[in-house]
């Protein structure tokens, strides 16, 4: 079992950045994918980020590209994610989750585990 416990959230101005990090326990993560996804209020929850097992290969959401970074560090078995020029509607309730196998980053059904969320509240 993997317990994942994310953290960074906060009151940001548009414009401003945020690093959230997501700390795993109970199991390594270097046997596993992982994934950002976030929930505003009133929608549904959306895929932001995925990242592969080695961490060199990186996926996101075409709402963030280019302004958000998933990384992953197997040794200190934390992952991370780098919002940029933030937004608006980038304000929501973000999540991390880990996966063994699957065959598209952005399916939550693929998610084995998740986190209980750290709330990022972008001011306009």
């Amino acid at each position: 079992q993997v317990q994942l416990v994310e953290s960074g959230g906060g009151l940001v101005q548009a414009g401003g950045s945020l690093r959230l990090s997501c700390a795993a326990s109970g199991r390594t993560i270097s046997s596993f994918a992982m994934g950002w996804f976030r929930q505003a209020p009133g929608k549904e929850r959306e895929f932001v980020a995925g990242i592969s097992t080695s961490g060199r290969i990186t996926y996101y959401a075409d709402s963030v590209k280019g302004r958000f970074t998933m990384s992953k560090d197997n040794a200190k078995n934390t992952v991370y994610l780098q919002m940029n020029s933030l937004k608006f509607e980038d304000t929501a309730v973000y999540y991390c989750a880990s996966r063994l196998s699957g065959t598209s980053y952005g399916r939550e059904s693929e998610y084995d585990y998740w986190g209980q969320g750290t709330q990022v509240t972008v001011s306009s």
